[in-house]
């Protein structure tokens, strides 16, 4: 008799997103409501059913979202026109950090190549209030020209943002997207995953002309 299928257990890595909820300083929350609700549907239907349809506006930079190399570049791929194969059941590395600003030798010996490399903080713990923008965790230039260099295929962080947001330039987000890695930003749940062994999916609606979008990021474990 054959064995039964090993059972593979998920990791939900994402925020929840919620009606006014702020992401990121100075863009707005979503505003989330009903386009049809169950009370004004049920008068279409002679059987007694209704149906809900939701809308929502919101900026792509919201909950936790992934980067596209169009985010920063004009001529470069949008969410809609990556691969399937550059989103899902990527092999995972988990890198686990205490420091603020988190530099190359933080990866100089690890294979990151062909990986989604997931960056735990801790930041996550501060999501929604004041503190999560203040001196959060960041990467260094070095550290992500180390990764793009060594093949990394993504690159997570649960925190702010993966470059020092004080300071007016981004090189994080120029040498992975300009390298064609992909980023995701504001990950939580990191400390529920092992160091290896684990596959990554962060996959966004197809949607052309956008840089950014939430993804529902989860890791699968063996």
């Amino acid at each position: 008799m054959a064995d039964p299928p090993t059972q593979k257990r998920l990791v939900d890595l994402s925020h929840l997103i919620e009606h006014g909820m702020v992401t990121y300083q100075g863009l707005p929350g979503p505003h989330i409501c009903d386009y049809w609700s169950r009370e004004g549907s049920a008068s279409s239907y002679d059987d007694g059913a209704s149906f809900q349809i939701g809308r929502i506006d919101m900026v792509a930079n919201t909950g936790t979202y992934l980067d596209a190399p169009f985010h920063r570049y004009a001529d470069g791929a949008d969410v809609g026109e990556l691969d399937l194969e550059q989103l899902a059941a990527l092999p995972g590395l988990l890198v686990r950090s205490a420091s603020h600003r988190i530099d190359a030798d933080a990866f100089d010996p690890l294979d990151v190549s062909g990986k989604a490399v997931l960056i735990r903080t801790g930041w996550d713990r501060h999501w929604r209030t004041d503190t999560y923008a203040a001196g959060h965790p960041f990467l260094t230039e070095a550290a992500a020209r180390l990764l793009a260099e060594r093949g990394a295929r993504l690159v997570g962080i649960d925190s702010y943002n993966i470059d020092d947001t004080s300071r007016r330039s981004r090189p994080v987000h120029t040498v992975l997207l300009g390298a064609g890695i992909l980023i995701c930003e504001h990950m939580t749940g990191l400390d529920a995953l092992p160091e290896h062994g684990f596959r990554f999916s962060a996959v966004p609606p197809k949607i052309k002309g956008m840089g950014t979008f939430p993804v529902r990021a989860f890791a699968e474990l063996a």
